[in-house]
């Protein structure tokens, strides 16, 4: 009973300060209005008299009393007020604002990255489920950097908010958590305008196409695609030689700083080998379908793959022709060109086609043949494996992959036993010159010549600009030297 007259006289103490303090800054802050509002009036108070001397006299200090360590007694003449739990008192919270960039390393989470600046497990949890609806942060790599305004709480700087989270695994393309009003988090996706450009790079070629395309400036995607397409046409081990020339003009997207954003199709592709010319311009039809196509609109990708492998370097291992047998110790006939590859090397379609034979096919081992059209057929044998969904019926599509690089049957080692035949007759693949494909024309064709058309004149006022700003280089030069 004791306790609790002294808790309720305490409870009075406490609503009495509440209003007086509550009164006594209401009395000021109107008589500092009456003031401003007065200033050409005569004042309606002694001159002698302060304002402060109107304010009430500062309460005493009040201290905690506590009878032992597990009792609230408070002494009802001198009694402080400790802040609620969690709470911390005006005078004493510190509250510091970080904007922290993370480089993702070896390892790290994104949950992990969270706790391990001092945020809740539980809090990390909320910001990785607000991320899911724009942006799976599982996908966040090695490099990639994570923007955080976080805010430390106290003197010991231990209680940590997270107020936002920024991520650009893409030039351009951020994805942003935030916590609202109402302290939930909320994502949303920010996209750049990006430009549209194309850009053309040419060069010396100094024995190696690669090496020259990449020290010119053309990116690797880029350099892939453009062997990719003459691959059909030019074998680059034994047709590329020093002096030979490549010309390409491709397409990218670029952030408002000008920065590359990713690269987009070849438009126009050239070699120049020897004396001999190839120029190929993409062209895409109503339906989808892209190819590239020489100015004519005559399909020169569609010449047969001489060498169908990702292994574009393979060495012949074995030619056409008469030859003696490793395994049967004899001559005979070789009916097909060999490659030596690594076991597992992916091997292509040689030209648009359909498969009449995937299965094992005696000393052939694992083989597929293609018909390509009423005149020609192409053969691979000694496959590891063949790719899924192949077999006999389906249609495939040139440089599409129809199997891998193996050692069965009648093999001394890995290698792709390579066929071409035309006319039911066996014929040496790197002597034949097959056009599979359709050649432009009609409508397409006159689309196409559009195409070819404008690309020419994006060139020529490529050239135009390129002129005029050596010319003005060379003005400034003079200038210089004057």
């Amino acid at each position: 009973m004791e306790f609790d007259k002294v808790k309720t006289q305490s409870q009075r103490i406490r609503r009495q300060r509440t209003w007086l303090f509550i009164y006594a800054f209401a009395v000021t802050c109107a008589l500092i209005v009456s003031v401003r509002n007065n200033n050409d009036v005569e004042a309606s108070m002694p001159g002698n008299i302060k304002i402060s001397e109107m304010a009430p006299e500062e309460f005493p200090e009040y201290t905690l009393i506590a009878a032992d360590e597990n009792t609230d007694v408070y002494d009802d003449e001198n009694v402080a007020f400790a802040p609620e739990d969690g709470m911390l008192a005006p005078e004493t919270a510190e509250t510091t604002i970080n904007e922290d960039v993370v480089v993702v390393a070896k390892g790290d989470s994104f949950i992990g990255i969270l706790t391990n600046m001092g945020l809740s497990y539980a809090d990390a949890t909320d910001i990785y489920t607000a991320y899911r609806k724009v942006f799976d942060a599982r996908n966040i790599k090695v490099g990639q950097e994570l923007h955080i305004t976080s805010a430390a709480i106290g003197e010991d700087e231990k209680e940590v908010s997270v107020s936002s989270v920024m991520v650009e695994p893409v030039k351009g393309t951020r994805y942003i958590v935030e916590k609202n009003a109402e302290g939930i988090y909320e994502s949303r996706t920010e996209q750049d305008q990006l430009i549209d450009d194309v850009k053309t790079i040419d060069g010396v070629i100094e024995g190696n196409l690669s090496v020259a395309m990449g020290d010119a400036g053309v990116p690797l995607n880029v350099i892939g695609n453009f062997i990719d397409i003459f691959s059909f046409s030019v074998d680059f081990r034994r047709d590329i030689h020093t002096g030979d020339k490549f010309e390409v003009r491709y397409e990218r997207k670029l952030a408002p700083d000008g920065s590359v954003v990713k690269t987009g199709d070849i438009v126009f592709a050239a070699l120049q080998l020897g004396k001999d010319k190839y120029e190929l311009y993409r062209f895409e039809d109503k339906s989808g379908n892209a190819d590239y196509y020489d100015e004519k609109g005559l399909a020169l990708k569609k010449n047969l793959d001489r060498k169908p492998m990702e292994f574009k370097q393979a060495r012949i291992s074995s030619r056409f022709g008469r030859r003696f047998h490793p395994i049967l110790k004899r001559y005979r006939g070789h009916d097909g060109v060999d490659y030596a590859a690594p076991s597992g090397t992916k091997i292509y379609a040689s030209g648009d086609g359909v498969v009449t034979m995937a299965k094992w096919y005696g000393g052939y081992g694992k083989y597929i043949k293609i018909r390509h059209n009423a005149e020609y057929s192409t053969g691979y044998a000694h496959m590891r494996s063949f790719a899924k969904g192949i077999r006999p019926g389906v249609r495939v599509k040139q440089g599409q992959v129809i199997g891998y690089v193996g050692n069965t049957g009648l093999s001394t080692g890995p290698h792709l036993h390579f066929e071409v035949v035309r006319n039911g007759k066996k014929v040496d693949p790197l002597k034949v010159k097959a056009a599979t494909g359709k050649n432009l024309s009609g409508a397409k064709l006159a689309e196409f010549k559009k195409v070819v058309a404008k690309v020419k004149a994006s060139a020529d006022q490529e050239k135009e600009i390129a002129s005029a700003e050596d010319a003005d280089q060379i003005g400034q030069m003079i200038e210089k030297f004057e």
